[in-house]
């Protein structure tokens, strides 16, 4: 067994830098930029036809990967190694409010305020496919678009950004001295192979590149749709200059929280973001429709439970072989993103995690994040279905179009004080989306790094997605959405990084607790 002595870089003395791989990563990102100022259409082409390519030939293997994911995580927290705390710290890091909360709101970003206002009422003015016409039945619709909403943003989503994931590098990183990047999960196929050599850097370079479209995206689509909130609420125009102030003051935020660390800048960002989400939480259930809310909640909740495995495993009418355009749009769509982010986000949480049991990291990514993150998207998409059986159009009309940013207004402004409400929750996704830009920031830095990676580095990446998205930004819309549309993309080679998972961290567990 190798020298583990400190694998986290901690005294110092092992912090090199993986040159090959910021070139090959930085020139990807430079060429995809120049390809998009020069020759958006041509682009859009190329990326249109390899996101088919991705959901018709993977479609079927990524559902199939997410559901196995979270069963497997589930049978492990029976098993006597469960018990067993990684990373060699008796004592957690940090407490579990402030893990939790660096946790969730890594992953939800622009999601957990835009998408849990726009799904659900997405879902209930065309209800998916699986639940046929329930056009006459309005409660069955609401939960039928609940449940659907929250397969997407639920337990195999959550449980693929980490759940087995994070075992295998926690375990190979801490207790055998390996790499804390991607390349360390083909490790149980490859060996020493994928460590040292060119094949390792081109798994940490897909992993890497996946990511970084996936937090460019959500960023630009934040200056999109914050400036598209201040014109609507302050009459502050919508043009590039506001939508370019937006991003880059983000991007400060971000860099600055990435620079100063995780028990820091991190830490405290993701513990606002918290608290400004619990009160938002109470006010709403407060002045809001509080019954009705709650039903919709049990209801939706119960329509997915009852409808679980048919839900994950849905192709549509195209057949085993091919998929439908609703599926392709909406829950392969959704499959590729957390798939593309999955690698980085298990070195986050392996880095964040080390005292916490194998059984706690689980139950934390796979039931406790995705059950909160059900009942707050049952709080503000549901209100947004109530008040639109209460007065429908009120909802739909600024929705039309599946334009989220003048859903979540509409369901905002049909509060009481609304125009508070709209802007705290426009800050609340300025927050979110920051939380995602400083810890992958960390991490992508971290994955070029052996050791604790160095504040530069950390400031360099979080600066150079500023300025992607920026870039993008200034193109319109379609550069931003060309961008997001990547991440299916990419997905392809992260989800056979992750194959490995299946097996190993089992097998892992098994071994911890034979000891």
């Amino acid at each position: 067994m190798p020298d583990i002595q400190s694998p986290d870089g901690r005294d110092g003395r092992n912090r090199s830098l993986d040159v090959p791989l910021v070139l090959l990563t930085g020139g990807f990102i430079f060429a995809f930029c120049a390809l998009a100022l020069f020759d958006i259409d041509r682009l859009s082409t190329w990326i249109d036809a390899a996101f088919a390519f991705s959901a018709r030939w993977f479609g079927l293997y990524w559902q199939v990967l997410l559901l196995a994911t979270f069963l497997v995580g589930i049978g492990l927290c029976v098993m006597r190694g469960a018990g067993h705390k990684m990373g060699g710290l008796e004592v957690p890091e940090f407490s579990t409010f402030q893990w939790g909360a660096m946790i969730m709101c890594t992953l939800l970003g622009g999601g957990g305020v835009f998408w849990a206002a726009g799904e659900p009422i997405a879902h209930y003015l065309s209800t998916p496919p699986l639940f046929g016409d329930l056009s006459g039945d309005p409660n069955a619709r609401a939960h039928a678009a609940l449940a659907q909403a929250f397969l997407h943003w639920g337990f195999p989503g959550w449980a693929i950004l980490g759940a087995l994931a994070t075992i295998l590098l926690s375990h190979y990183h801490y207790d055998r001295g390996l790499p804390l990047a991607p390349r360390t999960l083909l490790y149980p196929v490859f060996g020493n192979r994928v460590i040292h050599g060119p094949f390792g850097t081109l798994v940490d370079a897909a992993c890497i590149i996946a990511v970084v479209a996936g937090t460019v995206g959500p960023i630009g689509f934040l200056g999109l749709q914050v400036s598209y909130g201040l014109d609507a609420l302050f009459g502050i125009p919508d043009t590039f200059v506001t939508q370019a102030i937006v991003v880059l003051g983000l991007v400060a935020i971000y860099s600055i929280s990435a620079v100063t660390g995780l028990s820091k800048g991190i830490r405290i960002l993701s513990q606002f973001n918290i608290g400004l989400v619990f009160v938002l939480l109470v006010f709403m259930l407060v002045m809001g429709p509080t019954t009705a809310i709650f039903a919709n909640f049990a209801g939706g909740f119960t329509t997915y439970m009852e409808n679980f495995f048919a839900m994950s495993l849905f192709r549509g009418e195209a057949g085993a072989f091919g998929d439908s355009a609703w599926l392709g749009w909406w829950t392969i769509f959704f499959w590729g993103w957390f798939i593309g982010y999955g690698p980085l986000m298990a070195i986050f949480i392996a880095r964040i995690s080390r005292g916490r049991s194998i059984r706690s990291m689980i139950l934390m990514l796979s039931i406790v994040a995705p059950v909160v993150t059900n009942f707050w998207f049952s709080i503000i998409g549901g209100s947004g279905i109530i008040f639109e059986q209460m007065d429908p159009g009120v909802i739909s009309i600024p929705f039309e179009g599946l334009n989220l940013p003048a859903g979540l207004l509409a369901i905002t402004q049909a509060f009481p004080f609304g125009t508070a409400l709209s802007v705290a929750f426009l800050v609340l996704t300025v927050a979110f989306v920051a939380t995602t830009g400083d810890s992958m920031s960390y991490v992508v830095a971290q994955s070029m790094s052996q050791g604790e990676p160095r504040a530069w580095l950390r400031a360099f990446w979080g600066i150079a997605m500023g300025i992607m998205a920026v870039i993008l930004v200034s193109i319109g819309s379609g550069g931003v959405s060309k961008l997001q549309s990547f991440i299916v993309v990419t997905a392809v080679p992260v989800s056979l990084t992750l194959l490995p998972t299946l097996w190993d961290a089992p097998r892992i567990v098994w071994r911890l607790g034979r000891r």
